[in-house]
């Protein structure tokens, strides 16, 4: 391991995405001793409030403003590094047939443009791993199918010397993670731990509509982390982006001593390397002690 530790990006569309997918993990590799930065592409201006305690004069009217107060309230939390990429949320198209997207929002800028802007950040960061989204972007937003475009031809760019000289030295990432923080298994434990002691489950609907439509995400979960040592920074960080993550949802059900009992470890999926390493892996930097320092 270099003696400055790896270099991590991960690489998010909204303010609070960082909070519900890998961030203990993040919140670990940063404790001990290795840069991690979170990058995030829009504002979160178009986020509802889904906390019923924040529906209140002064926050949709300033919900710009308030999520960067609420996004650096959770960076500090999770002790990790963070930079906006400065693109405007799309927000969640509803209805049938769904509404065009807003004009200037991220999903429809250039695709070129946004890749360019992550090259230059790979380039000066120097990430040895980077995690984003799978082709479903975790779940279907527009602003998360970007991030799982724009981030894939990133990859393929930074390290070509012939793409853009004047973004930076290239530099080429060595592993590209899925993070997939919804696992059906998961849910199902922490539901019927509530069940259980006789309390209310706010993970039954959602377990209902996914039975309806499964889909095994362990399948094809290459990575677990055992992050249970950081699941408060996680729960803190989540708290954070109040307007969010409302504290009688499922983010917050269960507590964090239950999770750190019942499921201790975050799920990542291995969709790019250049480097050799073993499945199943506990480490995201799995692989790379084996390479000269770079």
């Amino acid at each position: 391991m270099p003696e400055t530790g790896y270099r991590l990006m991960a690489i998010h569309a909204h303010p609070d995405d960082e909070s519900s997918k890998g961030a203990a993990t993040m919140a670990k590799y940063a404790a001990e001793g290795h840069e991690v930065l979170v990058v995030t592409c829009t504002g979160g201006e178009r986020g509802s409030i889904l906390n019923p305690a924040m529906d209140r004069p002064g926050i949709l009217e300033n919900m710009n403003a308030v999520r960067q107060e609420e996004m650096a309230r959770a960076i500090e939390a999770l002790g990790v590094d963070h930079v906006w990429l400065g693109y405007v949320d799309s927000g969640l198209p509803e209805g049938d047939p769904l509404p065009p997207l807003p004009e200037g929002c991220f999903a429809l800028a250039d695709t070129e443009e946004i890749t360019r802007n992550l090259v230059k950040l790979i380039r000066q960061q120097r990430p040895h791993v980077i995690i984003t989204y799978d082709e479903n972007g975790g779940y279907p937003h527009p602003d998360h199918l970007k991030v799982h475009e724009v981030s894939m031809l990133a990859w393929e760019r930074a390290g070509d010397a012939d793409y853009a000289p004047e973004l930076g030295e290239p530099w080429e990432p060595l592993k590209l993670y899925y993070s997939h923080g919804f696992v059906f298994q998961r849910m199902e434990l922490l539901h019927e731990d509530l069940v259980a002691a006789g309390l209310t489950s706010p993970y039954a609907p959602m377990l209902e509509r996914w039975r309806k439509n499964p889909a095994d995400i362990m399948a094809r979960v290459t990575t677990q982390i055992d992050a249970a040592d950081y699941f408060a920074q996680r729960e803190a960080a989540l708290r954070a982006h109040a307007t969010q993550i409302d504290p009688a949802g499922a983010f917050l059900a269960s507590s964090v001593e239950t999770q750190q009992r019942l499921w201790p470890t975050e799920e990542f999926e291995l969709a790019k390397t250049r480097v050799s390493t073993s499945m199943p892996e506990t480490d995201l930097f799995a692989g790379l002690d084996t390479l000269e320092e770079k």
